[in-house]
């Protein structure tokens, strides 16, 4: 069936929690406004305010609309449960279709890729297809940082919004509680002896904190006398990069989780073998922590239709991607899945496809690129103060961005189509020359605005995701075969999705690569962290740079995660607060509430 005909009315449809925002004036305020939206002369409200507005269902009754059992549904409160990992491993059923959302490189302007991951979930409901959406949990660093909120926007959003922002059903506590366990299990193993023989100078398991905090990047630990342990040269990762991270959203089952966490390779001993966590006994332990945390979380959308909302790895610094478990869940569940992957297609995307898909078996039908007017200005060489003044031209010139991203889409076997998230200022000579450079690469370019309109804003993009996913276009490969060297890999990346002429790293960095290819783990992908800002390892080379060499810093193993993490440039696995950030303007107003999340 295609995305034709008259919208069928699901019984997600009957009683949504928001009414869509029917005849909205899409228009937007100046980017010192926040970007929020004008409805005729009234302003639009704030997300944490459309949020609130909200009449939701009971969360069981979203679970018995997916058909899970009441005794599979772990409920958090009235509004967000865990479903039970047992049974949804258990269920005998033929995938849906799987959506990829995904974006060109971001920039201050703002893109919304998952305002319109869940405007597209919304939308493919409308038009009668069961959907089940699929995103990350927000990390506390960037709301409380940059972002001040990252569950969607406008009439697009997820809800609970705030407890979604905030500490939601407690995985990444989980999480970052596993990781520090293993840790101090290290620092005791050596402290009481060191049967295995750990070199304190091979030791590579970082502890982590759930924050940006630069000041803990580089710290020394165990100062304080000959009862704190051995001092040593330490530092914190943020928890969205922390190996325990990816394993929780690579892990299939909970049998699947032990194994990959007794894999992780913590330290060398001094003649270079490896200790895992399995050699520290710490697996097991680490597993009853995450026990409860691996069954995926379901919420709902303003529109009352159904989302897990699980796992949280950021793309720039780690592989970007929602649990697999949540994933194969809404594909069991529903005719549509739609998924996102962080920042622009060149991190997110190229992790989804070449690290989850690979490892999880998983084979998309359609991928959506998101851009804006706005973003491509700035990829185009406009000043983000400049940004109200029409120019089709310099909108032009950045699409350049975009088709490099539509031609790496492709290299995967995928059709895509590309979604204009629609501000208020955008000219009608500037949405065309978006939709006049995907033409150009074959690609349908669809006005939305799901943010002012909800799913009616979105209507047209599902209709065309539906004929692209029904099509059996898709013939999904991933860029690199398993037997390629683990270099050759970086290399793969760097020059056919970056546009890069080489890759650059010393012999110490190559050394180490072969020695993780004769440790046995070669046939691994890699997980690049670089900047989302570029498509180099230079945050300030916007558009479509190319010819530029990727330099190599420092190489990782993630040997229960089942990936290698190659750092590029200046990039950091801990990220610091900007010089304003969110955290100052987010409080609780006279009333209990809390007031700043947007």
């Amino acid at each position: 069936m295609t995305g034709g005909g008259a919208p069928a009315v699901t019984p997600w449809q009957r009683r949504p929690a928001v009414p869509c925002s029917a005849g909205a004036d899409t228009r937007r305020k100046a980017p010192t406004d926040g970007g929020r939206f004008f409805r005729g002369t009234s302003i639009m409200p704030s997300d944490i305010e459309i949020a609130r507005q909200a009449k939701p269902r009971p969360i069981v009754e979203i679970a018995a609309l997916l058909g899970i059992r009441r005794e599979a549904v772990s409920t958090y409160g009235a509004y967000k449960a865990k479903v039970a990992l047992p049974w949804l491993t258990g269920l005998d059923k033929p995938a849906g279709k799987l959506v990829l959302v995904t974006a060109i490189s971001p920039t201050p302007a703002g893109e919304g890729k998952t305002t319109t991951t869940v405007g597209l979930g919304d939308a493919l409901n409308r038009i009668g297809k069961r959907t089940v959406i699929c995103l990350r949990e927000p990390s506390l660093g960037p709301c409380f940082g940059m972002k001040g909120g990252a569950a969607g926007g406008g009439y697009a959003q997820v809800i609970p919004m705030e407890e979604i922002n905030l500490h939601f059903t407690g995985d990444f506590a989980a999480i970052a509680a596993a990781n520090n366990l293993l840790a101090a299990m290290v620092d005791n193993h050596i402290y009481w002896g060191n049967a295995l023989g750990i070199d304190e100078r091979r030791i590579t398991w970082r502890r982590v904190v759930d924050m940006n905090d630069r000041a803990l990047r580089g710290i020394v630990s165990s100062l304080g006398g000959v009862a704190n342990g051995f001092p040593r040269e330490d530092g914190f990762d943020i928890v969205v990069a922390s190996e325990v991270m990816a394993i929780f959203c690579l892990a299939s089952s909970l049998d699947d989780l032990v194994a990959r966490l007794g894999r992780i390779v913590v330290a060398e001993t001094r003649d270079g073998k490896p200790v895992t966590a399995r050699d520290l006994s710490a697996d097991g332990a680490m597993a009853v922590l995450l026990k409860d945390a691996l069954s995926p979380n379901l919420v709902q959308t303003l529109e009352g239709n159904p989302a897990f909302v699980h796992g949280g790895p950021f793309a720039n610094i780690a592989h970007g991607c929602n649990s697999v478990v949540a994933t194969q869940a809404g594909l069991k569940l529903g005719e549509y899945v739609v998924t996102e992957a962080g920042f622009g297609a060149d991190l997110g995307a190229e992790k989804f496809f070449d690290i989850k898909c690979r490892k999880a078996g998983l084979k998309p039908d359609a991928a959506v690129v998101v851009a804006t007017v706005r973003a491509l200005k700035m990829h185009g060489g406009v000043a983000r103060a400049d940004l109200t003044a029409e120019d089709a031209a310099a909108v032009a010139r950045g699409a350049v961005n975009l088709t490099r991203h539509l031609r790496n889409v492709k290299r995967y076997g995928v059709p895509a189509v590309v979604a204009i998230n629609r501000f208020a200022g955008d000219g009608e000579a500037e949405l065309a020359a978006i939709e006049t450079a995907a033409k150009a690469e074959g690609v349908a370019a669809i006005v939305c605005t799901h943010f002012a309109d909800g799913s009616k804003g979105a209507e047209a993009l599902a209709r065309q995701v539906v004929d692209l996913a029904e099509s059996g276009e898709a013939d999904f490969a991933p860029l690199y075969p398993d037997d390629m060297r683990l270099f050759d890999k970086i290399s793969t990346i760097a020059t056919s999705l970056y546009g890069a002429s080489e890759v650059i790293a010393d012999k110490a960095i190559r050394a180490r690569l072969d020695r993780y290819e004769a440790m046995g783990h070669g046939d691994l992908p890699v997980c690049m962290a670089k900047t989302q800002y570029s498509f180099s390892a230079d945050p300030t080379l916007m558009g479509a740079p190319s010819n530029h060499a990727v330099p190599i810093r420092e190489v990782r193993l993630s040997a229960g995660a089942g990936f290698v993490v190659a750092i590029c440039g200046t990039m950091m696995t801990m990220p610091g607060l900007p010089r304003k950030p969110a955290a100052e303007t987010i409080h609780l107003d006279a009333d209990g509430n809390v007031a700043g999340l947007f």
